[in-house]
């Protein structure tokens, strides 16, 4: 089923495809070649500032949550066997403190429908019954259209492999920083801090370099930069609003 057929879809898409064109456009004077590349690098710019705000507000969150975390192992001991009772007694708590178990939802989802919507531009090949325009653009001589497993499958060349190393690359060291810097606070003996666990939540960084290799390279270059962009913000944010000591 193509969710893309439903009419407000196919609008949206249609002004996405418009709007990319029309910047690329604007930008080939300084971008060239790779003027559709620089504006997918802009849009993603500009997604992650109008993100800010509700950034700001999940580290807040992540900042009580930190806080509430030995009362809600409290209430897990003391009603664990009754998982309503916990389930109300954990939504009155967050309820008494004015703050949401959803906190930090937001950022993914708008990110997971950018990404839905580059992924669906740079794959057809026709938007709205005209020829994509957007798939005879390229960074650097790689097709912005194409993904990593669809390139070696057609025969990969020097200038897309060299592309796509340093998107994988800088994808998995700003995982790597991320991992480090932003290690979870686990409680001794809560279930999470087995060592399956730990090297389960580990391996949960580097999902998006293992996502990175299956859409096309317009997708993979937004996700350089909102892991990017991720990172620094974190930091920012986490100076900002510290978590209290384990």
């Amino acid at each position: 089923m193509d969710i893309f057929a439903f009419p407000p879809l196919t609008l949206l898409l249609d002004s996405a495809y418009s709007a990319l064109l029309a910047l690329s456009a604007l930008l080939e004077p300084v971008g060239r070649s790779a003027s559709a590349a620089l504006a997918v690098v802009i849009v993603t710019l500009a997604v992650r500032a109008a993100l800010i705000p509700v950034g700001v507000s999940q580290a807040r969150a992540e900042q009580l949550r930190a806080r509430l975390a030995p009362r809600l192992r409290t209430l897990q001991q003391r009603h664990g066997g009754d998982r309503e009772r916990l389930q109300r007694e954990t939504l009155a708590l967050y309820r008494d403190e004015q703050a949401s178990p959803l906190a930090g939802c937001l950022p993914l989802a708008v990110q997971a429908a950018v990404v839905g919507i580059l992924y669906t531009l740079f794959l057809r090949p026709e938007i709205a019954g005209h020829p994509n325009e957007l798939l005879a653009h390229d960074l650097l001589g790689a097709p912005l259209g194409s993904s990593l497993i669809s390139a070696i499958g057609g025969g990969l060349d020097a200038p897309t492999a060299l592309v796509w190393a340093v998107v994988l690359v800088v994808i998995t060291i700003v995982a790597d920083i991320t991992r480090r810097v932003f290690r979870p606070q686990v409680p001794d003996d809560g279930p999470l801090a087995a060592p399956g666990m730990l090297g389960v939540m580990n391996a949960l960084h580097y999902l998006t370099a293992v996502f990175a290799v299956f859409v096309p390279l317009a997708a993979a270059l937004y996700l350089v930069v909102t892991v990017t962009w991720t990172l620094v913000q974190r930091w920012a944010l986490r100076r900002r609003y510290p978590l209290p000591a384990a």
